[in-house]
């Protein structure tokens, strides 16, 4: 079963850069895609990014586009996630799920294989 673990959350400053980290373990597969998602207190899980690990299209949340990239490692089942400019609004656990594609992107539903989250918070 495929196992998933976030890392690389902390607290920056407003402007900030930061570079999660999404390792995949387990029963790991090109024929995937993973995306992040994050979720505030009070709110719901957003998708802030998709990659296909079969074609390596990419998506994006309108609130990250031009701050964010999501890149991948195969030698190191890793996926990445690179947040710039970062405003007080990232504050969230981010999370990365897994599913077949990236169509079901940017509702969590079809997502799967949550790992536990990383905590970003962006503070002065």
């Amino acid at each position: 079963q495929l196992q998933l673990v976030e890392s690389g959350g902390a607290l920056v400053q407003p402007g900030g850069s930061l570079r999660l980290s999404c390792a995949a373990s387990g029963s790991t597969s090109e024929n995937y895609a993973i995306a992040w998602f994050r979720q505030s207190p009070g709110n719901k899980r957003e998708g802030v990014s998709c990659l296909s690990l079969r074609d390596f299209k990419t998506n994006y949340a309108d609130s990250v586009k031009g701050r964010a990239t999501i890149s991948g490692d195969s030698a190191r089942n890793t996926v990445y996630l690179q947040l710039n400019n970062l405003q007080i609004e990232d504050t969230a656990v981010y999370y990365c799920g897994a599913d077949w594609d990236c169509s079901g992107f940017p509702v969590s539903l079809t997502f799967a294989f949550w790992g536990p989250g990383t905590q970003v918070n962006v503070s002065s």
